[in-house]
């Protein structure tokens, strides 16, 4: 036999002691010449270069070559990343998209909304609806669905650095932190306790080195900082310093957004650049579900709209609570709402970039709570995006909110359902998709380095299967079968597919039981805890250059809160 065979043959004895191997057939034609179904190893390189004839590359060990591995690779080559395709999920038939829609136009003509404020009754009378006696403003037919022909789409949200814009377009995925959690989830005491605003910037950061987490959307609420106009100034500031991706945020009333937008003025280097490239959405729930205007939010809203900032148009209706019980009850009153925003934002300036944010939620009708976790609130998020496809509108909702109190089995089986149909269905934004738990009130920051590995594997189930003329392999199996050793461990194409076909979680244990041993029994979240500390102690972002900074400390004095001992010096 020769030297590669013999070298093969004696690595798979030295690993029977460990591992199982199931040969259905004898040794034949070597080098190698061992056709088996399957072989679990633990150094899948190591195997490689005994099945080739390639001498062992020993400098750095088994460690160095798993950190070449995990090296970023180039954008284009990425097994997943942000903007994938989605779709292929769709729980409406054509005909069901068709009674939704037509159920939406008549809840908008005949219901209407209620408490609307006199700056929005100008504004939508002006475009034609009608201001009824009893207050309410009703949306005809013809206007809703010419706001939707002439609605903002296929826009971008900008990053502060350009390699994290993304395009909201048709089924493109994008997933993202949200929410405002007034807990932080303290794993090692398993306690929660009041988020603060350290705690923001800390999520920030972290999110910034994230793959798979493409936005940061506020997730907390500083509990430290009680006045209105401080914890809206702060949270954007701790946002904007944490990371360089878009960041999504809220304000309190109308008067909060002018010294924030002079912030991002400054770190734009100036209005215009500003204005070309937002960096920041506005977060708005406009709605106070069922149908009623929320009259400082409106006011937030037409404050953003001037300047020039992407909206959220948020509708969060609880089914059962505060929208109709039944699924399909729940996204009719969500589109109608939302679409009430699109023609308010439209006749505020036609084409300002929105995002049509249905996130109806899911109550557990027994004890009445929210049921984030749900596979209700999984095919209510993926209607949605179904609908929002229906409607050729940029569309957002929520996924991944974790009932469980803790990054456990429970939490990972929630976020994972709901997050994947989120994906599969095309959503363009899935807002909530990391770190979130017990239904929206509390955050977890290493939930979040779990969650960035759970959303990897769910950007693969979206990326689908290849099926090209090379994908399929007649070539290669014929070679292999035909004329090489009858496997494919050395194969050019397991080579060159090895890191851009197969995603790999960062986190994740994948070890063999004998190395997961010698390793002390490591369990997800041990190394998460690990990798957390690693990173804060470490990663503190400097696109925002401290001498800019500083500058906005000296115009906004006192206003800014978070310490520059909290972001490194």
């Amino acid at each position: 036999p020769s030297v590669a065979y013999r070298r093969a043959w004696y690595f798979l004895i030295a690993r029977l002691r460990d591992r199982i191997i199931i040969v259905p057939s004898a040794l034949t034609t070597p080098p190698l010449g061992i056709e088996f179904m399957s072989v679990a190893f633990e150094n899948p390189e190591f195997l490689l270069e005994k099945a080739t004839d390639k001498p062992a590359r020993r400098a750095g060990g088994r460690e160095a070559r798993r950190a070449l591995r995990a090296a970023p690779l180039a954008e284009d080559i990425r097994p997943v990343r942000a903007g994938l395709e989605g779709g292929r999920y769709r729980p409406l038939s054509q005909n069901d998209l068709e009674r939704i829609h037509e159920a939406v136009l008549k809840v908008l003509e005949t219901v209407g909304f209620a408490n609307a404020i006199p700056s929005c009754i100008e504004a939508l009378r002006r475009v034609g609806s009608d201001h009824g006696a009893d207050g309410r403003i009703r949306f005809p037919r013809a206007l809703v669905l010419d706001t939707i022909k002439r609605a903002a789409r296929n826009f971008t949200l900008h990053g502060q650095d350009p390699r994290h814009d993304m395009v909201i377009q048709g089924t493109r995925v994008h997933f993202g932190t949200a929410g405002a959690a007034v807990h932080l989830v303290d794993v090692e005491k398993r306690e929660y306790r009041e988020s603060l605003l350290q705690d923001i910037y800390d999520a920030a950061r972290l999110v910034d080195g994230l793959d798979n987490i493409h936005f940061f959307q506020r997730p907390m609420v500083p509990r430290d900082i009680p006045d209105p106009l401080a914890m809206d100034f702060n949270t954007l500031y701790a946002c904007v310093m944490g990371t360089s991706k878009h960041v999504g945020t809220s304000f309190t009333v109308r008067e909060n957004v002018a010294p924030a937008l002079e912030m991002l003025s400054a770190i734009a280097g100036g209005e215009e650049n500003f204005r070309a490239r937002p960096f920041i959405s506005n977060s708005n729930c406009f709605v106070v579900p069922p149908m009623k205007f929320a009259e400082d939010a409106c006011g937030v809203l037409e404050a953003c709209v001037e300047g020039g900032i992407p909206i959220l148009l948020l509708s969060a209706g609880q089914a059962g609570a505060t929208a109709p019980a039944a699924i399909a009850g729940a996204v009719v009153q969500a589109l109608a709402e939302v679409l009430a925003g699109l023609v308010y934002v439209n006749a505020l300036k036609p084409g300002h970039p929105a995002i049509f944010g249905t996130w109806p939620f899911v109550s557990d009708l027994r004890p009445g709570a929210m049921s984030g976790g749900s596979a209700e609130q999984a095919l209510l998020t993926a209607a949605c995006a179904q609908m929002a496809q229906f409607y050729d509108l940029p569309g957002g909702s929520a996924a991944g909110m974790a009932d469980s109190k803790l990054p456990d089995i429970q939490s990972g089986y929630e976020k994972g359902i709901t997050n994947v149909m989120a994906g599969l269905s095309g959503l363009n934004l899935v807002y909530e998709s990391a770190g979130m738990h017990a239904s929206l009130l509390g955050f977890c920051l290493e939930s979040l380095i779990i969650d960035n590995d759970m959303l990897g594997h769910c950007l693969r189930c979206v990326r689908g299967i290849d099926v090209s003329d090379a994908a399929l392999s007649i070539s290669t199996i014929a070679d292999v079968c035909m004329n090489g050793p009858g496997h494919y461990l050395g194969n050019e194409q397991t080579l060159r597919l090895m890191q851009t076909e197969y995603f790999y979680p960062a986190v994740g244990d994948r070890f063999s039981p004998k190395e997961w041993n010698e390793k002390g029994r490591p369990d997800i979240l041990s190394r998460a805890i690990e990798e957390k500390k690693r990173v804060l102690a470490s990663r503190f972002p400097r696109h925002v250059p401290k001498a800019l900074d500083e500058r906005l400390r000296a115009r906004f004095g006192d206003l800014i809160a978070l310490p520059r001992s909290g972001m490194g010096g």
